[in-house]
């Protein structure tokens, strides 16, 4: 295992990042005891964790995991950051066992390299009702002012059955904050994938003597369900996007300079307010579409769709984007705040990828591999 691997890999461990496959990965690694004096040293130096330890037990690991997995169901389940700043996270030190704080009493404060990013709450608005909030990993129905069940939430997606009505429309509403996703499975089977810092507009059921149509900002990933008697429309501030049954992405943030579709499957048609034989653009799979705030014109271009659709499975993928554009979007991903003070580097390129990091590996990564100084205060991160 490569030096950057282990550091990466124990970062995810000390977080609660890190999957059961990863665990078992380090689980090997710490058995030799070089490797132990690195994960003690860093552990020391980048968490300030002080403590007498005896000799390394992987037998014992094991067990305190499996009794940790028994007791929460899923222990590796991705909640990011929330057992750092509940503290109440799974801390495990090489050179003797692993010790498992549960109580802020017990806990040790972490130094200023440790990211406590801000917890805000997915909001449904149900109707005119009131709004009321969605935990991802709770079971229920979805009930209407009169009682009626118009859903189901089933932990980090609502799904809703009733495909049709010949009544009037009743929409939802769902505010994903920075932070966090959630998915949502319309009533005619339709799945979305939103993305942090999205807000999509949808009929609890959609009319029979009209076409489906929903309203985003932010960024989304359709599977659209086929049904050629009713074609599906997104609505995003710049432009509308009308396919029978494909996937796609949507990317329509409001500090976005540009509203961007790329298709991944089908066929869609974008235009910009009425749809017209002459400003009607037809996309292929593998393409993307552009549309500038304030212009009624498309840009094309081929492109490689899984740079655009990673973050539906957890991966952040920066292609030649500017350093603004990356902490733009590690906020979103993240929930937290940068103060770029060097604006120079703000304008440099990168590229980089990250699967299911915490957001402290993408720091380290940024650091090491180019010299990037920052300081973390809580959920504000300061580039020098």
């Amino acid at each position: 295992m490569t030096a950057k691997k282990s550091e990466r890999l124990i970062v995810k461990f000390i977080t609660n990042q890190a999957s059961k496959d990863e665990i078992e990965e380090l689980t090997e690694w710490l058995k030799e005891d070089e490797n132990q004096k690195i994960f003690k040293d860093f552990v020391k130096t980048n968490y300030a964790v002080d403590t007498v330890m005896n000799n390394f037990d992987s037998a014992e690991v094991k067990k305190q995991l499996s009794e940790r997995i028994q007791q929460e169901n899923n222990v590796f389940y991705k909640r990011r950051f929330s057992s750092y700043y509940k503290y109440a996270a799974i801390v495990i030190f090489a050179l003797g066992g692993f010790y498992f704080y549960k109580s802020s009493t017990n806990a040790v404060e972490p130094k200023q390299n440790v990211v406590i990013p801000r917890e805000e709450a997915i909001v449904l608005q149900i109707g005119n009702e009131s709004a009321q909030t969605i935990d991802p990993s709770g079971v229920r129905n979805i009930t209407d002012k009169s009682g009626k069940v118009i859903g189901r939430q089933e932990k980090n997606r609502l799904v809703y059955t009733s495909e049709y009505t010949e009544g009037e429309l009743v929409y939802n509403t769902l505010k994903i904050p920075y932070g966090k996703k959630f998915e949502v499975q319309l009533s005619d089977g339709t799945i979305v994938h939103l993305n942090a810092g999205t807000t999509l507009r949808y009929p609890v059921q959609f009319s029979k003597n009209q076409n489906r149509k929903v309203d985003l900002l932010g960024e989304a990933y359709f599977e659209v369900s086929k049904d050629k008697k009713h074609p599906f429309t997104v609505d995003t501030q710049n432009m509308n996007v009308e396919v029978l049954g494909t996937k796609f992405n949507v990317n329509s943030y409001t500090e976005n300079t540009s509203t961007d579709i790329v298709l991944v499957e089908g066929k869609v048609s974008l235009y910009t307010d009425e749809k017209t034989k002459n400003n009607e653009v037809v996309l292929k799979p593998g393409f993307k579409g552009s549309n500038v705030k304030g212009q009624t014109t498309f840009k094309t271009e081929e492109v490689n769709t899984d740079y655009y659709t990673a973050w539906v499975k957890g991966s952040l993928v920066f292609k030649n984007e500017s350093f603004d554009q990356i902490i733009a979007k590690l906020e979103r991903r993240y929930n937290v705040t940068f103060i770029n003070r060097n604006k120079m580097l703000g304008k440099e390129i990168f590229n980089a990828r990250f699967d299911n990091e915490p957001i402290e590996v993408v720091l380290k990564y940024f650091s090491d591999s180019y010299a990037i100084d920052y300081n973390i205060d809580r959920d504000k991160i300061t580039i020098k």
